[in-house]
């Protein structure tokens, strides 16, 4: 009769280490996992306070709204906030917020750009195809012609450099705001490897968006009054005060030509502005415009 076989298990010397090895290497996974469970946590925590404040500036948007728009005096309205940023409270605490605002139409408004064709707008035309001019060559821009082609794609809906599905910018043709228009810079850039577009301080000589056909004179920049009127930049911003003194009077005693037809006579009520809040000891932001008596596009920018 045949015995049955044995087996004898002959431990190595090293299969202790062995199973340390398998060991450690389980609990550095495990630790690795923790490590992303942690840090998913981490993201849907701060998504949701993200989620919550977005609705508490919404509340605070309804009620700044209702302030603004029950403000009969604009004029005096704006050009406090211009100046300064002003903290607003309600008497029974539901809200308290810092406001800032700034002129919407205190520069050549780069979709004009896109005007050729319209009779009524050459004044316009001209004074903006002037000013991009300008610009390439105080700063020797390599590529105008291909900055100025992609700026006029964007303007007519040829091409959108905005690719985020659901933007605002996306639901109409122009250049709505300078986020747009810096995706374009950057495209540019990308392009030609042109690093002088980015030393342009651009907002200190174009608007975006519906700001009308007309300048707020009395708050350009001084290096935008050095570049239309043909001024020495020094001495502009020797003599300049933003806000408090009439272009028409500072250029015509500069000896240059002012242009009636192309800067607004009265106050022009077309404010970009912003709101700084705190939500659980954080402080975040949101921004709309005022044009023309109608209180719109509101845009949270999250943490700040």
């Amino acid at each position: 009769m045949n015995k049955p076989c044995q087996y004898t298990i002959i431990k190595s010397p090293n299969s202790r280490g062995f199973a340390l090895l398998i060991t450690l290497s389980v609990l550095a996974v495990l630790i690795a996992l923790t490590g992303i469970l942690l840090n998913y946590f981490d993201e849907v925590r701060k998504e949701a306070v993200e989620t919550k404040a977005l609705i508490q500036g919404d509340l605070y948007y309804a009620d700044t709204k209702k302030v603004i728009k029950n403000f009969k005096d604009k004029k005096t309205l704006f050009k406090t906030l211009y100046l300064m940023p002003v903290p607003l409270s309600s008497p029974d605490g539901r809200f308290n917020l810092i406001l800032q605002c700034r002129p919407r139409a205190n520069g050549v408004n780069i979709n004009w750009l896109s005007r050729e064709n319209d009779p009524k707008m050459a004044e316009q035309v001209k004074t903006a195809q002037d000013l991009f001019g300008s610009i390439v060559q105080n700063y020797n821009l390599e590529d105008p012609e291909r900055l100025e082609e992609m700026l006029l794609e964007e303007m007519q809906g040829k091409r959108s450099f905005v690719q985020t599905p659901g933007n605002r910018l996306l639901q109409k043709n122009g250049i709505i705001s300078f986020q747009q228009f810096e995706n374009i810079l950057q495209q540019y850039q990308f392009e030609t490897d042109d690093q002088k577009v980015s030393k342009v301080p651009w907002n200190k000589y174009f608007v975006y968006g519906d700001t009308g056909n007309r300048i707020d004179g009395d708050y350009l920049s001084a290096e935008l009054i050095a570049l239309l009127f043909n001024i020495d930049l020094e001495t502009v911003k020797g003599e300049w005060i933003e806000g408090s003194m009439k272009l028409k009077d500072f250029v015509e005693e500069m000896g240059e030509t002012y242009n009636n037809k192309l800067y607004a006579k009265e106050f022009v009520e077309e404010a970009k502005c912003s709101v700084h809040y705190v939500y659980q000891d954080e402080q975040f932001e949101f921004t709309f415009i005022d044009s023309q008596g109608e209180v719109k596009n509101f845009e949270f920018n999250g943490k700040q």
